[in-house]
């Protein structure tokens, strides 16, 4: 029971391969280790749900120091990294560290797939639907998610084409906003196919708002 997370130990760990040798007496198991969050997760059930949301996040931790794989984010408008999580409602399923020269979904595919396989195992019926921003709006995870049964819903960045096909409900929505004061709100549902990078087209849901006097559409790409 001694305190294993002081700084020497830890960097022991780092340094450490999978048996213990004769300077690194101290080994690690990482697949157990990246397995333990998933796998308190599934106990925290007594039984399986029907249904669970996978939500994929990429945030900054900002660095205040010249430390390793140091970069400047101009999002952020800082030297960060930008990790990777996973969550499962209040539960943590995956922390990914990555520098902050990647893009917000680098790594997703593998770490959704060996989260999906774990809780697949448990409770094979159990629906899966896969929810991120726009910055995970990418050909191959959703071409991923198409081919491995996950439902998801994505924010989808909005440019004139998008604009355009609710030009119509951006219309409605500020008369309705004029009339009545308050914010207004029409959806539109379509399909799209950006002129490069996605496969095939795909149902993109259109949100026309007016809030504010000013215009603001939004939108979601649904399997």
């Amino acid at each position: 029971c001694a305190p294993v997370a002081g700084k020497s130990t830890l960097n022991r760990l780092e340094l450490s391969k999978l048996a213990p040798t004769r300077y690194h007496k101290i080994s690690h198991n990482p697949v157990a280790i990246r397995s333990l969050l998933v796998d308190l997760f599934l106990e925290a059930h007594a039984r399986a749900p029907k249904r669970i949301i996978l939500d994929l996040d990429a945030t900054d931790d900002p660095l205040h120091g010249e430390q390793e794989g140091r970069f400047f984010h101009g999002y952020y408008d800082c030297y960060c990294y930008l990790p990777l999580y996973v969550f499962c409602g209040r539960h943590l399923l995956a922390a990914k560290l990555r520098p902050a020269n990647f893009d917000a979904a680098a790594g997703s595919i593998e770490e959704v797939a060996r989260i999906v396989a774990h809780i697949r195992r448990r409770w094979p019926r159990v629906r899966i639907l896969l929810r991120a921003d726009s910055g995970f709006a990418r050909q191959d995870l959703m071409a991923w998610c198409e081919a491995n049964a996950v439902d998801y819903v994505l924010g989808l960045a909005k440019n004139s084409r998008l604009n355009r096909a609710i030009a119509r409900q951006l219309r409605q929505a500020s008369m309705q906003h004029e009339r009545t004061g308050l914010p207004a709100r029409v959806f539109r549902d379509f399909t799209y196919r950006t002129r490069k990078t996605w496969s095939r087209r795909r149902r993109v849901g259109g949100k026309a708002e007016h809030l504010a006097g000013k215009p603001n559409p939004g939108f979601v790409v649904p399997s």
